[in-house]
């Protein structure tokens, strides 16, 4: 028989033992597959349907934008909606692939949708908001009111 060292898996100190089975537990058989990434490379497979894009919320002097990264969608496949002072950015895609060949069928589908809102601000005009994609990004554009803008710095004399 050969002796072992085993690695601490909760970090406990690490001990020689003899081996006294042919066959791994079932408990210590699953530890080791998801610890090995095979258990996550083989979950990433599955698509959930559940992705929810980055977003960059960026500000200058006359709007807020949104960045948001949806590469490989066309501009048909967005919905932006503003209800009250509630921005909805959603999305939702199917796709299907069927390949026949003598003696099988293939059949692929995909699913993939997503939705986003944001509370805006009351200094948003929002009759004046507007939205772009290009080059996978989604970009919406949140005019500021007048009065939200910021003034210049102003110098007053002293009469």
């Amino acid at each position: 028989m050969s002796t072992l060292a085993t690695m601490p898996n909760n970090g406990n100190d690490v001990s020689t033992k003899r081996n006294t089975s042919t066959l791994p537990g079932l408990s210590s058989w699953v530890d080791n597959l998801f610890e090995s990434g095979m258990g996550t490379g083989f979950l990433s497979n599955f698509n959930t349907g559940m992705t929810l894009p980055a977003v960059n919320i960026k500000e200058n002097s006359d709007e807020f934008y949104l960045e948001i990264a949806v590469p490989g969608m066309k501009k048909s496949d967005f919905n932006i909606d503003l209800d009250n002072k509630i921005l909805s950015i959603s999305s939702e895609t199917k796709e299907e692939h069927e390949e026949k060949k003598d003696n099988y069928t293939r059949r692929e589908f995909g699913y993939s949708s997503f939705k986003r809102t944001f509370t805006l601000p009351d200094t948003i005009e929002a009759d004046k908001i507007k939205a772009e994609y290009k080059d996978g990004i989604l970009t919406v554009h949140l005019p500021k009111r007048e009065e939200a803008k910021e003034k210049p710095a102003k110098r007053i004399s002293v009469s």
